[in-house]
């Protein structure tokens, strides 16, 4: 062996340990969940039932991005399935009051979920309110807010045409523009996390709040924006999803909860916060959207689906999420 190529085989040891082990196994189990159901339905693997699947997974990307930035701080939020549906059927409630509530039916929609993601983001970082607790509450606040709204009955308004052209069109031939939106997002998410201060902060709180702070971090609003910002994707995610239906529905964003946050934990982000690459959520979402269309393949009933995405979720915690005190 000459001297040129041992160095080279001396790094390769260092880049497989630099590899997750959690990002690492979800991306092998895309590839077993892309062979088993080519085996189950021929048509699994074409470009075009592919390029669907990423089209669907995109949303679920959307609203997972802002779930994952709450849960690298330690918290959670569990007021996404309305802050999904406020999304959603206020944008297309703007669209009522003519071309002006048109032109800002998704700022308002996305609005309007920040705006509980502020409430949330005060509750955790001010009042010092369990996350868990908090946007719980804001969630049962949202759900009655909305069904004041309609009266009960499904919405009326429809989605502006821009909603549906960001949800279902293409700006570019063969890549839908839902999919191109989640690659900016998740660009920008990547940029904050990694190149920021901002970003430096939330793992520094979700490694040890009191550390964070002591050592000059603004933890409370560090928090705050964390909360505004997972409220405002979540919204968007909702709008999505109205562009994508042409309209908003009331339970729209009940399917949205357990997936985004068993994406973001399958992705190898640890639900004790301070640990998690994006990279590992993007694999978290393929993996949770490539399952929920074998599921539908195989006619599974959604409280099936709730109960293997609950044991998803403890299984990784058992297997990454634990702390190292308790390793």
């Amino acid at each position: 062996m000459s001297e040129m190529t041992r160095p080279a085989m001396l790094r390769f040891p260092k880049l497989f340990r630099r590899v997750d082990p959690a990002v690492a196994t979800a991306f092998a189990c895309i590839v077993l969940l892309l062979i088993f159901g080519s085996l189950n339905e021929p048509n699994f693997l074409s470009p075009d039932y592919l390029l669907q699947q990423l089209k669907v997974a995109s949303f679920l990307g959307v609203i997972a991005t802002g779930m994952m930035i709450v849960i690298l701080l330690g918290q959670i939020d569990l007021s996404v399935p309305w802050c999904v549906a406020m999304g959603g059927m206020m944008a297309c409630a703007a669209a009522a009051f003519g071309p002006v509530g048109e032109a800002l039916a998704i700022p308002f929609g996305i609005f309007c979920g920040m705006l509980i993601g502020l409430v949330n983001g005060v509750g955790v970082a001010y009042l010092r309110i369990p996350s868990m607790i908090i946007t719980l509450a804001t969630n049962a606040v949202a759900q009655g807010l909305m069904v004041v709204y309609t009266g009960g009955f499904s919405p009326q308004d429809s989605a502006t045409a821009a909603m549906r052209i960001i949800a279902t069109g293409e700006l570019i031939p063969g890549v839908p523009n839902a999919v191109i939106i989640w690659a900016i997002i998740g660009a920008g998410a990547v940029f904050l996390l990694t190149r920021t201060t901002f970003g430096r902060a939330v793992y520094a709180i979700g490694n040890r709040e009191r550390a964070a702070y002591l050592s000059g971090v603004d933890t409370r609003r560090i928090v705050l924006i964390a909360f505004a910002i997972s409220g405002a994707l979540s919204a968007f995610g909702g709008v999505l999803l109205a562009g994508y239906a042409s309209k908003a529905a009331q339970s729209m964003g009940d399917t949205y909860l357990l997936p985004s946050i068993a994406a973001v934990v399958l992705g190898g982000t640890s639900i004790l916060g301070g640990r998690g690459s994006y990279l590992g959520t993007i694999a978290g979402v393929i993996l949770i959207t490539l399952l929920q269309s074998i599921l539908s393949v195989m006619q599974m009933p959604e409280a099936g689906r709730q109960v293997i995405y609950g044991i998803v979720i403890i299984g990784m915690l058992l297997l990454y999420g634990r702390s190292p005190a308790s390793r």
